[in-house]
């Protein structure tokens, strides 16, 4: 049966909650896989479940991963038409965009192309060439599993990946560990790291290195601020969501059929393991469709409920967009979804049950480019998109608004909105949208093709995410802030 069997459709659990362990010596060979996480095996074909229908279940259907692709092509297919309404959109600029991400990933990569990894929170936490991770699952004793190795990193990602907002233009982290000043999503994967290893997430003082859900109730807003080096002299942006998100998750960690007696973000391992739709073969083969449900359902009262809902019901990151489909007795056709923090945890959970267990997750295909201003910012920056002059007029005058209070940017002004606006939902979607149509550009330009082209996390990892980053620093060096700016509370970008 491979790397685990089952004789019935849930194993054993043991009294901590959790799978009887997997040692070492149980992972039978090393399957064979290629840096980037793809495995040279080929696997059995397993069915995913179909998107739920959207006239008897509207809201299952906007949470579902199938949504996010399906409703932001409507919103390309506007785009590529130069239809939409706050935007416009020369096409002519396409073909520039993708050779700019191939220029990015030719020199970065090239000729190995197959060593790119998977866009995941796991680099960050490498920043400075220092392979943190590694040196993390170094320091642990033997007796610790490669299942148990996974469950703290499942841990320690999912928190990680919570406090991964924008950061802001002032905010600045020093390591404890090496003296080194890290700033943006990097600064906060290693303050989350240190907050990590130092037990601030956990309840337990001889298992530092776990988070549950006594150790996050016992957190409050300023440990976590002490944790994150935030003061009035450096400021982080979105500060009162990233801690409502680890409050509220406290409380979420308590469904034990997912989280375990010990309630801990790790042991849905155990419970993605044991899923009915799992399969054995030489290696688990997870759904992704199982994966998004188990986050999306699991983690939903801890967004916040005063979003865009359906019949009562939150529906999380989806927000109504003007140039999608207006039907009177079917509202959720103007919807947008993007569950762009859950997808970034999905996309960052992958990585070490691949890595370290050799899952492979069947449907990653369904996950879509992430809808932040990064990937966003590049198409603005190149001219692929370009906000109208009316709505540059408003974004401009709500920047200069903003920048009256204290804390705020006022240098290098750019349009500014908050997450619910208009503008920001369409450019979002199309985004979504043209990351797609890229990939397929960018394998043309590299000459890719078969088994041997990027995937979507690939061309993310190493080409538009880091693309737009290094745009936006030439573009403005002092903010290095993307053309649009978002007003965000910490719980979307």
């Amino acid at each position: 049966m491979g790397i685990f069997s089952r004789k019935t459709s849930k194993p054993a659990i043991s009294p901590s909650g959790s799978l009887p362990s997997l040692s070492n010596s149980s992972l039978k060979s090393p399957v064979p896989s290629t840096a980037n996480g793809r495995s040279r095996m080929s696997f059995p074909e397993i069915p995913l479940p179909r998107a739920p229908d959207p006239s008897l279940d509207p809201v299952a259907y906007l949470r579902s991963i199938y949504a996010i692709r399906e409703r932001t092509r409507l919103v390309l297919e506007k785009a590529k038409q130069n239809q939409l309404k706050h935007f416009t959109v020369d096409m002519s600029k396409f073909q520039e965009t993708a050779a700019y991400i191939v220029s990015i990933i030719k020199r970065d990569y090239a000729p190995d192309y197959a060593s790119i990894p998977p866009h995941g929170r796991w680099q960050h936490f490498d920043i400075g060439g220092r392979p943190r991770i590694d040196q993390l699952m170094a320091s642990w004793t033997s007796g610790v599993d490669n299942q148990e190795r996974t469950r703290r990193l499942i841990d320690l990602f999912l928190v990680s990946v919570l406090l991964d907002a924008g950061a802001g233009t002032k905010w600045q982290y020093r390591s404890k560990e090496s003296g080194r000043i890290y700033r943006r999503s990097e600064g906060l994967a290693v303050a989350s790291l240190e907050m990590f290893k130092a037990g601030l997430f956990s309840s337990d003082e001889k298992n530092p290195c776990q988070v549950d859900s006594a150790g996050l109730k016992k957190l409050d807003m300023a440990a976590l601020a002490r944790g994150l080096q935030v003061t009035d002299s450096n400021p982080l942006d979105g500060m009162q969501g990233r801690g409502g998100l680890l409050m509220r998750l406290g409380d979420a960690l308590q469904n034990q059929e997912i989280f375990g007696l010990e309630a801990r973000p790790g042991n849905m391992l155990d419970y993605l393991l044991s899923h009915p739709s799992t399969q054995a073969s030489s290696v688990p083969i997870i759904a992704v469709p199982t994966l998004w449900n188990t986050l999306m359902d699991s983690l939903a009262p801890i967004w916040p409920s005063t979003r865009t809902q359906i019949d009562g019901i939150p529906l999380g990151d989806a927000w109504p967009c003007s140039v999608m489909p207006s039907h009177p007795t079917h509202p959720w056709e103007n919807i947008v979804p993007f569950h762009k923090l859950t997808q970034w945890l999905t996309y960052s959970l992958m990585v070490p049950m691949t890595k370290l267990l050799h899952v492979h997750f069947a449907g990653a295909h369904l996950l879509t480019g992430l809808p932040e201003y990064r990937n966003g910012g590049l198409l603005v920056d190149i001219g692929l998109m370009t906000l109208k002059p009316e709505e540059t007029k408003r974004g401009l005058a709500q920047y200069q608004r903003n920048a009256q209070l204290a804390g705020q940017p006022n240098m290098e002004v750019v349009p500014l909105f908050a997450v619910d606006d208009d503008v920001i939902v369409e450019w979002r979607a199309a985004t979504v949208g043209f990351l797609d149509e890229l990939l397929v550009e960018v394998n043309i330009l590299l000459g890719l093709s078969g088994p041997d082209k990027l995937n979507l996390a690939q061309m993310l990892e190493a080409g538009s995410w880091k693309g737009g980053r290094e745009i936006a620093e030439v573009s403005r060096p002092n903010t290095k802030e993307p053309p649009i700016m978002i007003l965000s509370d910490g719980t979307v970008f």
